[in-house]
């Protein structure tokens, strides 16, 4: 694709968004056939700001349509590919703030549509729609900068930069769930510098505890449990009432801190802090999703489950899960939340032998978000496994599953 006409690259990505030559004119501000001249190398792109403009309406980053398009790997369902990783990436590598210095920032998006923006994004991840989620980032991580460095010297200062630092959160999220391990923590690094700009501790402490997941995921266990131990520790409910919002946020910390316990081996303290955690729990009442926590007794639960499981202990996972968790509370988390307690619950029944509950698990997840077993390298390896011990062939489901994710059988 290096080789073609930049009109031909627009028509491409404008074909791939499955958006009309009328619908992508309109969005431009342009006639269509303007567009249909561009697309077939009638009229010039001489102007890089006409350039940057089609880049923002078709979500793709500008160097994609000069030509510097990365091998793309095979589509996946509601997954995303190398063109969707370099975009982002393309998008955080932005520096809108010091261009400022040079040049006036650009007309920034209004805050309340910013707001509206990062609310549906949390959702979307929440529900495990990766690829849908994927592909709007590289255009809200725009946004959002642009509107930081655009009202910087406002009253609404404090408001923007609690937006970026949410996108900031947001992307480290989906990128430590598609395995882009070194872009999460890049991502989750910028939120904390950003949480503190904006003087809300309990953003910092989401902020730590996604620099704690990418940590986690990059095989740095202690400093995880140390960044997550000592940022709770500082927000540790007084001896007055706490809000919910707080206790979630301390609660949050201290699953994280446990699961990173558990990676290095030292029950005691993954014990101590799943303790912790669920006290605040329980004063928390029932499953909250304050700052986009999903905390509460049930998510304290899928931890301690999960963490029995890092820690190598399947059984006492499998009772956590078969004895624990009440159904009712539950089927009331987010998709994401329960998918991926059935991707650790695979885990589990697979440590203790039981390799066809789980793919049960597995086919669970599947069925309730698919993005979260099919586009995740430790689903992979998990049915990978599955598949290795299973005796015979494997059931219809299984090899289903198994031929839409590329595992071989």
């Amino acid at each position: 694709m290096d080789e073609l006409p930049i009109g031909r690259r627009v028509a491409y990505w404008r074909n791939r968004r499955k958006m009309s030559q009328q619908v992508f004119a309109d969005r431009l501000g342009k006639s269509k056939s303007w567009v249909d001249k561009v697309e077939r190398g009638v009229r010039r792109l001489d102007k890089f700001s006409v350039v940057y403009e089609i880049a923002d309406v078709l979500q793709v980053d500008v160097q994609l349509l000069l030509g510097k398009e990365p091998e793309r790997k095979p589509e996946s369902v509601n997954c995303v590919d190398a063109v969707e990783v370099a975009e982002i990436r393309a998008a955080l590598e932005r520096y809108d703030a010091f261009s400022a210095f040079f040049s006036p920032a650009g007309e920034p998006p209004p805050v309340p549509e910013m707001h509206k923006a990062v609310n549906h994004a949390w959702l979307t991840f929440q529900h495990a729609r990766y690829g849908v989620l994927a592909r709007s980032l590289p255009k809200l991580l725009r946004d959002a900068q642009a509107a930081d460095t655009a009202y910087a010297a406002t009253d609404q200062a404090t408001d923007v930069a609690k937006l970026l630092g949410q996108v900031y959160q947001i992307s480290s999220s989906v990128l430590r769930k598609l395995g882009e391990l070194e872009l999460a923590w890049l991502a989750a690094d910028r939120s904390i510098a950003v949480a503190q700009r904006a003087g809300d501790p309990l953003l910092a402490g989401t902020a730590t505890y996604r620099v704690g997941s990418a940590l986690l995921a990059l095989g740095r266990a202690r400093p995880a449990l140390e960044i997550n131990v000592n940022v709770a520790n500082r927000l540790a409910p007084g001896t007055g009432d706490s809000s919910p919002e707080q206790l979630s946020v301390y609660g949050m910390l201290l699953l994280q801190g446990a699961m990173a316990a558990a990676r290095i081996g030292d029950s005691a303290t993954m014990r101590d802090l799943l303790d912790g955690a669920a006290d605040a729990g329980a004063a928390v009442g029932e499953d909250q999703n304050h700052y986009w926590s999903c905390f509460g007794p049930t998510n304290v639960l899928l931890h301690r489950a999960a963490a029995s499981v890092e820690i190598g202990e399947g059984g006492l996972a499998v009772n956590v899960h078969e004895q624990s968790i009440p159904a009712s509370s539950f089927t009331t988390l987010m998709p994401e939340r329960r998918a991926h307690h059935f991707l650790d619950m695979a885990r589990g029944f697979a440590q203790v032998g039981d390799v066809d509950r789980a793919g049960e698990m597995l086919l669970e997840g599947d069925r309730l978000a698919a993005a979260e077993i099919r586009c995740r390298p430790i689903a992979h390896e998990v049915l990978s496994d599955v598949l290795r011990r299973t005796k015979g062939t494997p059931s219809a489901p299984i090899a289903e599953l198994a031929e839409h994710m590329g595992v071989g059988v």
